[in-house]
């Protein structure tokens, strides 16, 4: 049978995993070691979506000076590193999805802006062997972040996709940017990071509500 799509990726946070609890925990405890205020999860929620470096920009107080916020940063991301997967878990139906498109012959990944370190961490806990590529940040290694197109390309060629061929599956406006610069279609769900009101303003066309719905659009046929 032959589908739309012959490639799906996924964003990682808010999309396939509920990480939120976990990282507010660790912001939180982070900032709270340092002595700075702590904030909310709704408020975490809000930092989230372009990395860790500026999700701790945005959780530090206004004028801290650069090599403060490095230093905040790298506590961060050894407190995160050991507590990642502490309430993390998979959305409902998201597993059960990923396996029947994998059955159907539908090639899936994970492009994230989170660090590479834990979106490995997290896919070989949450999701060992389902993926075909699972991609983190790297701009160390010179690969620019979401929204910028070049690691989503990346992932195509190693699965041998096109644009007219791949779906990329995200819950932010970051995820929108992302898909519209690589020229493929985008499918936003509702119960991530972002709701649907926020979505629509920002010009998703097709957003989901339940994992069944969202492996059906998938698997749309030709």
């Amino acid at each position: 049978m032959s589908y739309r799509y012959r490639l799906a990726i996924f964003d990682l946070d808010g999309t396939v995993l509920d990480t939120l609890d976990d990282l507010a925990d660790s912001v939180n405890a982070v900032l709270a070691a340092n002595g700075y205020p702590t904030h909310t999860k709704q408020t975490v929620c809000s930092f989230v979506g372009n990395g860790i470096k500026k999700l701790i920009e945005r959780a530090v107080p206004n004028g801290i000076a650069v090599a403060e916020v490095a230093r905040v940063l790298s506590a961060f991301e050894a407190y995160y590193a050991l507590h990642c997967a502490d309430k993390t878990a998979p959305y409902e139906g998201i597993s059960e999805m990923l396996a029947s498109l994998r059955a159907a012959g539908v090639k899936t990944a994970v492009l994230s802006n989170k660090a590479d370190f834990a979106t490995q961490a997290l896919c070989h806990e949450y999701f060992p062997g389902v993926f075909d590529v699972v991609a983190g940040e790297r701009e160390k290694e010179g690969i620019p972040k979401k929204p910028a197109p070049d690691a989503l390309f990346a992932i195509m060629k190693q699965c041998g996709a096109t644009a007219a061929d791949t779906v990329y599956i995200g819950d932010s406006d970051v995820d929108i940017l992302t898909a519209a610069n690589a020229g493929v279609d985008a499918i936003l769900v509702s119960w991530g990071f972002r709701d649907e009101a926020f979505l629509r303003e920002r010009g998703a066309k097709t957003v989901v509500h339940t994992a069944k719905e969202l492996k059906a659009m998938i698997c749309a046929k030709n």
